[in-house]
């Protein structure tokens, strides 16, 4: 019996990676490589991105913006709701999340409301970042909602060799 395709929301950080210049850097040029690689299975998933993704892949050089919105026009984007907005308040008021970082409080927010199962990001900072987690996590649960498991195109593709 098939399982159904799990929700997957893509962070900035993923579209970027996939469609940036090739970075002279190792870690760069790694993290391109295996977001390539989970992106030719992401039939695999139901994939959706927000506004929020839209507003951050328009900013920047307008060659490179094209690239990254063109990347995303197959997916469905979910909506800022009120209850979005208020959690982003509350992360940021209780210092889950740096004001500074507001648009990752966004990210995790909106996949959170939308009860999407998967957050793929390649943001260490303030996103996949085992400390914040369980903070967002711990209050999250205090309003009633799961924090969906956050994770890496490397850890998604779980292949030993990326």
């Amino acid at each position: 019996m098939k399982t159904k395709q799990p929700s997957v929301y893509i962070e900035t950080s993923i579209v970027s990676y996939l469609t940036s210049r090739d970075s002279s850097s190792l870690l760069g040029a790694a993290r391109q490589l295996v977001t390539r690689r989970w992106w030719a299975r992401r039939s695999e998933y139901r994939v959706f991105i927000s506004d929020v993704v839209l507003r951050e892949c328009r900013a920047g050089d307008p060659v490179a913006a094209a690239r990254r919105l063109e990347a995303l026009r197959e997916f469905p984007s979910l909506s800022v709701t009120a209850r979005i907005v208020d959690i982003v308040e509350s992360l940021v008021i209780q210092r889950i999340i740096p004001e500074k970082a507001v648009e990752d409080a966004f990210h995790i927010s909106v996949a959170t409301v939308h009860g999407i199962d998967l957050l793929l990001t390649w943001n260490f900072k303030h996103i996949a970042n085992p400390v914040i987690q369980a903070d967002i996590s711990d209050y999250l649960a205090g309003v009633g909602l799961s924090l969906p498991f956050i994770c890496t195109p490397e850890e998604l593709l779980g292949e030993d060799d990326a």
